[in-house]
């Protein structure tokens, strides 16, 4: 499908590391995008708030509960990290619902890269901060003691497979609601079930733009979620 190929915006030459694409294009817009919110729409800041203003203020105060509720006290010194992750992702989403545009966290490429970001972020923190009692995160100390080998061994592989599961859930979703109006736009040429084709369209971007904001709460809370579990390894 035409929507999910990289393709160089200069030519029609081979795809290297440096050449820039539509992925890159997009990615440059939605962090142009979060900057005019986040920058831009607050630089005037005032008691009776601009529109911009209290999207960025609802966003702010959304992130920094969540991140509290989640991670506790001591997550917040977090919050930029984890506020850039949320905007990017929710940002990318949205601007990829645009017609002719490209949903770049459709790609496990990119999903994978903000993922292991993460996974490397809380992993190194959590030794940082905790040293060897960062392993009793994998030690369940409340089970049966010979149980506990065997769930120590489930709950290391459960670890490691964190940055694959949360890349592929944010890409699957993604592109799987964006196949789908693929689809109906394909229904739509037929004038026989055309009315039918543009309501389940119409329909399905209501429902892909819940998904898009769904999405990015889903991948920012669990981002909280391993960071608690590095700062307050034990079970």
């Amino acid at each position: 499908m035409d929507q999910f190929i990289v393709k160089p915006l200069f030519g029609d030459g081979p795809v290297g590391m440096f050449t820039v694409t539509n992925v890159t294009l997009w990615m440059a817009i939605s962090v142009l995008a979060v900057v005019l919110l986040l920058i831009v729409g607050t630089s005037r800041r005032a008691i009776v708030p601009s529109r911009s203003q209290s999207v960025a203020e609802l966003a702010y105060g959304f992130v920094y509960k969540m991140i509290e509720d989640v991670a506790g006290k001591d997550g917040l010194k977090y919050f930029p990290y984890i506020m850039t992750l949320f905007m990017f992702v929710l940002f990318s989403n949205v601007l990829g619902l645009i017609p002719s545009a490209f949903t770049t966290t459709s790609h496990i490429a990119v999903t994978a890269v903000l993922a292991m970001g993460v996974f490397l972020t809380v992993t190194i923190l959590g030794f940082v901060k905790n040293g060897a009692a960062f392993l009793g995160l994998f030690w369940v100390s409340s089970a049966p003691l010979a149980l506990r080998p065997v769930l120590a061994l489930i709950e290391l592989i459960s670890y490691f497979v964190r940055p694959v599961s949360h890349s592929i859930r944010l890409a699957g979703n993604m592109m799987a609601g964006h196949a789908v109006l693929k689809v109906f736009a394909g229904f739509a040429a037929s004038a026989l079930i055309a009315p039918f084709a543009i309501g389940a369209i119409t329909a399905m971007y209501a429902l892909e733009l819940l998904v898009a904001c769904v999405q990015a709460y889903v991948f920012t809370i669990l981002t909280c979620v391993y960071l608690k579990d590095a700062l307050h390894p034990s079970h």
